[in-house]
């Protein structure tokens, strides 16, 4: 089934030159079925690229899917044009006194502070308690992830050496939970970031279940025991080559970096990266989806 988003974003042709349906809001009216109401935090820089990503994923689903997009309301975006802001987004203001099936908040390139030194810190937690009484499901990416983690568990980050950034092999823990199935044993996915979070802290906690780490990378997918909140450390939504021209920005500032492990071909910054985790992130956003929004929400909210 289809996701329903406004008619004039952007995405929506690229989305429909990729042959993922998209339904306008006369059609879905029409159709005899609870749809799933979606809310996206985006708190990335580059705020359409962010939309194509995720709205590529929830439409590859059987459900049909309403999406909302959500920004900072004490933040000012400095890589998209307020008239963008303006016609597609809204505010926590606007929607706190709705209910929501799925809210996704993902990451966002500030690890190098403190959580309570972001601008927005405040407004976030606040977004993040609300969740507690008036969404289904979280799902948290990157920066997201730790800033649940923080806020919900009590468990920080730490910088890392060098930023972690490739992609890395990891290894499932239960196959049997929901989130994981059809996941193979080990499986690929892309990370980009300068922090991390304690392995052992996470699996001391009852609360939480470490379902996939990489002795390279670290935790990867944090499920939360009452299935409320789902972290991802990394970035599964990632394009091909959005770690290449990460890369490629990096070298431009003249930061020293160094090349993404396991992600061009030979080694070389010149060749064309494959996409070697798309499968896996249409199966973890469609059993999100299904086993933990869709089958978890009431048909009506009371």
């Amino acid at each position: 089934m289809p996701i329903n988003i406004p008619q004039q974003l952007p995405a929506r042709e690229l989305l429909k030159e990729e042959k993922i349906f998209v339904m306008d809001e006369k059609r879905a009216t029409t159709q005899d079925i609870r749809p799933m109401n979606i809310i996206i935090l985006n708190l990335m820089p580059e705020k359409e690229r962010t939309e194509l990503q995720l709205l590529r994923l929830l439409g590859n689903t059987p459900l049909q899917v309403n999406v909302t997009f959500m920004t900072m309301a004490t933040h000012e975006s400095k890589n998209v044009s307020k008239s963008h802001l303006d016609a597609f987004y809204t505010t926590f203001e606007h929607v706190k006194h709705r209910r929501f099936d799925g809210l996704i908040i993902t990451g966002a390139p500030i690890e190098h502070l403190a959580f309570e030194d972001v601008n927005y810190w405040k407004e976030l937690t606040e977004i993040m308690d609300w969740t507690k009484t008036n969404v289904t499901s979280v799902l948290h990416i990157c920066w997201g992830a730790q800033a649940a983690l923080y806020h919900h568990y009590g468990i920080g980050k730490f910088e890392l050496p060098k930023k972690c950034s490739g992609v890395y092999t990891h290894r499932l823990s239960d196959p049997t939970i929901k989130l994981a199935r059809g996941f193979n044993d080990e499986f690929r996915a892309p990370h980009s970031r300068y922090t991390s979070v304690s392995i052992e802290e996470i699996k001391n906690d009852p609360r939480l279940i470490l379902l996939a780490e990489s002795e390279d990378a670290g935790a990867f997918i944090i499920l939360s025991k009452d299935e409320k909140h789902v972290m991802i450390t990394g970035h599964f939504e990632y394009d091909a080559d959005t770690l290449a021209e990460e890369y490629q920005r990096d070298v431009a500032k003249g930061i020293d970096i160094d090349i993404p492990e396991n992600y061009f071909p030979n080694d070389d910054p010149t060749q064309e990266p494959l996409n070697t985790w798309r499968s896996h992130t249409h199966l973890l956003f469609s059993n999100w989806l299904n086993y933990y929004v869709y089958q978890e929400t009431p048909y009506v909210w009371e």
